[in-house]
């Protein structure tokens, strides 16, 4: 592992099986060094206590050597045809009752992909999710999600009048396991490591080209008694179009989750009920 230093419309679709907070700091970000995992490294021992120690601390990391490169290209080629068309055009795919489809433009305030690029990022999360497995002392095949959802994301360059703050996406953390995270390189996602801090403290998560940026969600910090984090995250206009995929893993919705062995003790117990994932 190494370190670097240094909500727009969407359209969804769905893979192979959306409060209030504390004043935020205005103005950049400050600098982060978000962790760099090679998934191509042969020794899962040292990568799986790599990705712990970037789930731990960050709750966001990289991932390099992931085995979708090339595909993100293509992907992006084929967003950004779709939200060049005229909105009407757009509005025929509008989004349903599954949230699978068109997003309008202010329609979500937050706080069309081939079935094989879904596979293909299916395959990179569950090398993720077997190195957190092996991190976690359990079997690296003990997390099974065979729901996932892709988003196209983009953010307009100009400023909306009904945007607060001037957020593409509002501060907010994901609901799901996992998210894996592919941009075209231009900046304004950031994350805040202590929500409750007052002012938030928010740090720019720079883009590594050919890498994935991927962080936890709130289910797989409940699962793990909170000792990984799902870390607070947005999106901030920059004065430039921004393109962005977003993949998103999930369990199954009839499956029990409660705190894993390996993450409580008697000196500290579980902090939640065993919980059902709807």
């Amino acid at each position: 592992m190494r370190t670097a230093a240094a909500a727009g419309n969407r359209f969804c679709t769905r893979g192979c099986a959306a409060g209030s907070w504390p004043e935020m700091a205005a103005g950049a970000g400050e600098s982060l060094g978000l962790p760099v995992v090679d998934l191509a490294s042969s020794d899962l021992g040292a990568t799986a206590k790599s990705v712990r120690k970037a789930c731990v601390e960050y709750g966001f990391f990289y991932v390099v050597n992931h085995g979708a490169e090339g595909l993100v290209e293509k992907v992006f080629a084929e967003s950004s045809k779709f939200f060049e068309q005229q909105l009407g055009e757009k509005m025929a795919l509008l989004r349903n009752r599954n949230y699978l489809g068109y997003t309008p433009r202010g329609a979500d305030n937050l706080d069309a992909s081939s079935k094989f690029t879904g596979l293909r990022l299916m395959a990179t999360g569950k090398r993720i999710l077997s190195l957190i497995a092996l991190s976690l002392n359990l079997d690296a095949e003990f997390f099974d999600c065979p729901v996932a959802f892709l988003r196209l994301l983009h953010y307009p360059g100009e400023a909306n009048e009904s945007d607060d703050g001037n957020y593409g996406a509002s501060a907010h953390s994901d609901y799901g396991i996992l998210t894996l995270l592919a941009t075209d390189g231009t900046p304004g996602l950031q994350i805040c490591r202590e929500k409750d801090r007052c002012p938030q403290i928010w740090e720019d998560v720079h883009h590594i080209e050919g890498a994935l940026i991927v962080n936890i969600g709130d289910l797989l910090q409940r699962w793990t008694n909170c000792v990984f984090r799902s870390t607070l995250h947005r999106v901030v206009a920059v004065g430039k179009e921004r393109y962005s995929v977003a993949f998103f893993l999930h369990t199954n919705p009839d499956l029990v989750v409660q705190c894993l062995e390996s993450c409580c003790s008697e000196a500290c117990p579980p902090r939640g009920d065993q919980i059902y994932f709807v």
